[in-house]
């Protein structure tokens, strides 16, 4: 007889021998039992359909024979190697008939892609971090984009809802980057990680898309506003006449050393995409958010659609006036508008137990140490707008803030 060492060993590997079997079984049963009734199989039963299959198996094994099982040591080894594994492997086919989804389908496992770590809490709500992974790619059967554009794509990140599905923040970005880069097309892949892969177009017939029918599209030299940009609507005085008109692209324009025109922005149309808005004390290699191009205001020129009629007017002045129009009655939509044109974002918080409380707005210094405004309070019940240097913050307070979307995420974890 053996010693008791080797009759262990050799229990063990008959256990494994005839147990994969009925570990198999045993994570089959578990999980479609607990997939379609939503009950467990119980353990006992387990064992006993265990043991069951074991023995038929080691019969087919011819391991049933007297020389095998001479041994009882060696019998009751396998016996609870047999038991392990099918415990084991029920367990986990239960588990995973727990997680897997009931419907099934391409589309849901491709928005169950995002990993979860790379989800951020701001402000509440779940938000995420897309940013540009590698080299942006050309799309066949366009020109190339240009090394600038190219680069100003690949330095942007935008900020989205973390819950969202992959595919929809796919089609989220994608139309951003048609938006504030003025590409003709764009495709985007995002991996769980939150990185985009981007194939883009450059901007085609930049103007002739932008007139809308029965317009007539008009370029004159003028003074150009500052922060004037694609779609604002302004009126434009020539002589004693006034005439409406939306704007198509503007550039600015300064007087270089003997006269030469140097742009001073990016215009509207053009193809290097929207001009850098980060604040000059801005890290160099931090991504930035893209913003709508706008002119830096000064001598340019500016393209406008206009009706027939009054494009014959405007072709007749050689020294028109611009006046910019506000969109609508509520004026503090076009202030959002300006804000967001220059990187600004406004964003509401309260204000809980922390470093902020019991200190005046003058002592916290938000706009250097945190790069933010406070435009308004709110503080049982009522508003304060533009609160004064003494005002002092409480926990509960309501805050508007204002600044860039990354210094409102680092306050926001600090007010709150």
């Amino acid at each position: 007889m053996a010693s008791l060492p080797v009759e262990v060993l050799v229990g063990i590997y008959l256990g494994l021998l005839t147990g994969v079997i009925p570990a198999l079984v045993s994570w089959l049963l578990g999980f479609v039992v607990r997939y379609f009734t939503g009950v467990s199989i119980p353990g006992f039963g387990v064992v006993v359909l265990g043991l069951a299959i074991a023995g038929v198996n080691g019969g087919l094994l011819a391991l049933n024979d007297p020389t095998v099982l001479a041994s009882g040591a060696r019998v009751a080894v396998a016996i609870v190697v047999i038991i392990m594994m099918s415990l084991y492997a029920h367990a986990r086919g239960d588990t995973m008939a727990a997680d897997f989804p009931r419907h099934v389908s391409l589309r849901s496992l491709r928005e169950r892609t995002l990993s979860a770590d790379v989800v951020e809490l701001v402000g509440g709500r779940d938000e995420v971090r897309v940013h540009v992974v590698g080299d942006v790619g050309h799309m066949e059967g366009y020109p190339p984009l240009s090394p600038a554009l190219r680069a100003r794509i690949r330095e942007t990140e935008w900020r989205l809802p973390g819950d969202l599905p992959l595919s929809e923040l796919e089609a989220r970005v994608a139309d951003r980057l048609r938006t504030e880069f003025d590409l003709a097309d764009a495709v985007v892949r995002i991996d769980e990680r939150g990185g985009a892969r981007v194939d883009a177009a450059p901007p085609l017939s930049g103007l002739s898309k932008r007139v809308p029918p029965g317009e007539r599209a008009v370029s004159l030299d003028a003074l150009v506003p500052t922060g004037l940009a694609r779609g604002d609507e302004v009126t434009l005085r020539a002589g004693d006449e006034r005439v409406a008109g939306t704007v198509v692209s503007a550039r600015s324009t300064t007087g270089g050393a003997e006269g030469a025109d140097t742009p001073s922005t990016a215009p509207a149309d053009d193809a290097t995409g929207a001009p850098d808005t980060t604040d000059a004390d801005d890290d160099a290699h931090t991504p930035s958010s893209a913003s709508a191009p706008t002119a830096t205001g000064g001598e340019g020129r500016l393209t406008v659609a206009v009706s027939r009629a009054d494009a014959r007017t405007l072709l007749g002045d050689a020294d028109p006036t611009v006046v910019v129009e506000a969109r609508g009655t509520r004026r503090e939509f076009e202030l959002l508008a300006v804000l967001r044109r220059a990187g600004r974002r406004v964003r509401r918080l309260t204000v809980g137990d922390g470093p902020l409380t019991a200190r005046s707005l003058a002592d916290l210094d938000l706009r250097a140490e945190y790069d933010v405004a406070v435009l308004a309070v709110r503080r049982d019940g009522e508003w304060r707008f533009v609160p004064d240097g003494e005002t002092r913050l409480r926990s509960g307070d309501e805050l508007f803030a204002l600044g860039a979307s990354d210094a409102l995420s680092r306050f926001a974890e600090v007010a709150g």
